[in-house]
């Protein structure tokens, strides 16, 4: 059973530090959709149902399969997670087009998300139309999709670029009109916790509508930016698998669920799974986990410095915010430059070797210089180091 001192040991320290925790909340992961619009990323269909059934098992609340309009396989792909018989409800994307909005309905998604820039940028050099002509034909079609039964997300791109009178005019507008939820798109990542914090309150002050916030990484804030939407009242939060995404990304899923439930102490995602999770996005995209990724990299759970890994043989939450059981990680101890006596006396015992105290001397010598000529320290490599003592 994975040990949950560490998280209570967390709660407790910073339950007198942080901002309002979080609401009533639920998760929205665009991974099929946004995830996919990363440079050289396209999924099979088989690929998408895969982290679709992952995604529902983990529990999260809506998963985003795609922008249907795209393609007759993209349709396909979309009609069938929609089909599947998930938890999860089931959205797409559509643009502020009616035949978009005819092939959601093709799709019988639990509804679509239909978007619009908002920005002065985007308006002059995307769509070459003034704001009135834009938010005229947004609404037209949000009103099509009403007509014909759908839920609607009413999503303003280059929100976080847009004059914020503009922005709270566009949602009350959208909201007269019946829209379900509307989204705060931050597209080139501007935001940061504070502004994020501000714009969502702002925006909650006028439209009681559910307020969706959907980060880009590029200035490396996304998981922030929306934590600090939540806290501030944002009910539906998106992410991608890994943080992929257009250009830096989006909101890491396993970093914002991590985050949930060791500093807010929400739990109700079964995070147990977010590795396997993690690794299958990984082999599906290409795209391979930096080592020192958070949660799900190669390094979350190593330790080499003599004076951690003594303490972490000790008692792991010395430098272990949480047991990487609890993610469906192992921790690793790594032999190398940076290995103390203690430590590495730790390895060679659970190796099954009990070796004499100049024995360790010479072992110990042996792993700096290999580890100072830049070669691995292989476990391979550590017995045969031992061998050689014998």
């Amino acid at each position: 059973m994975v040990k949950e001192t560490t998280m209570a040991y967390s709660k407790n320290l910073l339950m007198q530090f942080i901002n309002p925790k979080p609401g009533d909340i639920e998760i929205c992961d665009v991974t099929l959709r946004d995830g996919e619009q990363t440079p050289g990323v396209a999924f099979t269909k088989e690929e998408k149902i895969a982290i679709a059934e992952k995604l529902d098992s983990i529990g999260i609340e809506i998963i985003e399969a795609g922008f249907p309009v795209v393609s007759k396989v993209e349709e396909e792909t979309v009609r069938e997670i929609a089909h599947l018989g998930l938890d999860a409800r089931v959205c797409c994307l559509a643009r502020s087009v009616a035949k978009d909005v005819d092939v959601a309905l093709r799709c019988d998604v639990d509804f679509v998300s239909v978007f619009i820039a908002t920005s002065d940028l985007h308006l002059k050099y995307k769509y070459h139309k003034t704001f009135a002509e834009t938010e005229s034909c947004a609404l037209d079609v949000l009103d099509y999709a009403k007509d014909h039964g759908l839920t609607v997300r009413f999503a303003a791109e280059d929100a976080t670029r847009t004059d914020i009178t503009v922005l709270k005019s566009i949602f009350r507008s959208a909201e007269e009109h019946g829209a379900d939820y509307i989204s705060i798109a931050d597209t080139v990542g501007i935001l940061n916790p504070s502004t994020a914090f501000f714009l969502v309150k702002e925006i909650k002050k006028a439209v009681k509508t559910k307020v969706c916030i959907h980060c880009h990484n590029d200035l490396g804030m996304a998981v922030a930016n929306t934590l600090a939407g939540a806290e501030a009242g944002a009910f539906q939060l998106h992410t991608t698998i890994n943080g992929i995404g257009e250009r830096c990304g989006n909101a890491a899923l396993e970093e914002l669920l991590m985050s949930l439930r060791v500093q807010y102490g929400i739990e109700r995602y079964d995070v147990s799974q977010l590795m396997e999770l993690s690794g299958l996005v990984e082999q599906y995209s290409g795209l391979t986990i930096p080592r020192t990724k958070p949660i799900v990299g190669a390094n979350a759970f190593a330790h080499e410095s003599g004076i951690h890994v003594a303490a972490v043989l000790e008692e792991p939450m010395t430098y272990e915010l949480f047991a990487p059981e609890m993610v469906g990680a192992k921790r690793e101890i790594i032999i190398g430059k940076h290995t103390g006596s203690k430590a590495l006396k730790g390895v060679v015992q659970k190796m099954g070797y009990n070796l004499t105290h100049e024995q360790m001397c010479e072992l110990l010598d042996k792993v700096k210089k290999c580890s100072e000529a830049k070669k691995q320290v292989s476990c391979e490599r550590l017995e045969g180091f031992i061998r050689e003592l014998e």
